[in-house]
């Protein structure tokens, strides 16, 4: 089958939502890095969601979720088979102290919404720049705080379309990891169980950690957030920078200045840009400290 039959065959199924063939993502990654997605399909609702998840494990076609794209390299080959990108499903709706987030719904506005409400537990989240999905599939965290601290469960779809909703146990949270990644599922939605707060107290903690995020951060860059996971024993960004390696890199990529544990798009930097920095990185911190660094982004497509 050809990426216009895919199309033709999410036609009746993808009625509000976008489907776009040949379509680059390099649009809709926080590098903006990547080739083009032979097909690229926005769901717009659940239904329509598990529609295409359900049509690619039918058809055999390779099926790529890419989230809101900040925890995501994509080469600069492209992406073969469909990519699925699910940010028109952003619904937020808090109901007392729960909060019911969809995937693609940006865990910054989660957290904002959740001040908004006077509700605490989730300030930490304030600054992490990715999607409910993506922040479920690893157990994201910052400032001391964690998505395994505040959950209570998710809606998932499986590889064939199935729709599971998994406990706060069922989803396995530990350091950058769920059973979310392990298995392959597509994150839906997730639940919340935040506390009643005094308002000027989380304000004032969504401002300091705010604060701390923008003069620590390399924010005035594509990047792909923080670029490796904290090796036992050590701080990534530290390693990197008693190595000197920060203003160093490839082409248009170069680990930042302002924090060593970000790679940035300096200017125009292609994928293997990006990539080849990288590489470059673990290869010195392995070489000086014989430390192996782990990636916390994920390397996708083809070259």
């Amino acid at each position: 089958m050809s990426k216009h039959q895919w199309l033709e065959g999410l036609l009746p199924e993808i009625t509000q939502g976008t489907l776009l063939i040949d379509e680059p993502l390099c649009k809709y990654t926080m590098t903006k890095l990547g080739g083009v997605a032979d097909l690229l399909v926005i769901p717009a609702t659940i239904e329509e969601t598990a529609a295409a998840v359900r049509y690619a494990y039918v058809n055999e076609i390779p099926l790529l979720l890419l989230g809101n794209g900040s925890n995501m390299v994509v080469k600069d080959g492209g992406v073969r088979g469909i990519v699925l990108h699910l940010a028109k499903l952003d619904a937020i709706q808090i109901n007392g102290t729960r909060v019911h987030a969809e995937a693609g719904a940006l865990i910054i506005d989660v957290s904002k919404r959740a001040a908004a409400a006077t509700l605490t537990g989730i300030e930490f989240a304030c600054g992490i720049p990715g999607s409910i999905g993506g922040a479920m599939a690893m157990n994201a965290g910052a400032y001391g705080g964690e998505i395994k601290d505040i959950i209570l469960q998710a809606t998932v779809l499986t590889n064939s379309g199935e729709q599971l909703v998994l406990s706060k146990e069922e989803l396995e949270l530990g350091y950058r990891q769920s059973i979310i990644a392990k298995e392959g599922y597509y994150v839906l939605s997730a639940d919340f169980q935040l506390v009643k707060g005094e308002q000027e107290a989380i304000d004032s903690k969504v401002a300091d950690l705010t604060f701390q995020r923008e003069s620590k951060q390399p924010l005035e860059y594509p990047s792909a957030g923080s670029v490796f996971k904290r090796p036992p024993g050590y701080f990534a960004g530290k390693l990197i920078q008693d190595c000197g390696l920060q203003g160093k890199g490839h082409g248009g990529a170069e680990v930042s200045l302002k924090h060593a544990g970000f790679i940035i798009n300096k200017n125009n930097a292609t994928a293997s840009d990006y990539i080849q920095t990288i590489e470059m990185v673990k290869v010195e911190v392995k070489k000086k400290f014989d430390v192996d660094l782990e990636l916390e982004v994920k390397i996708v497509g083809e070259e």
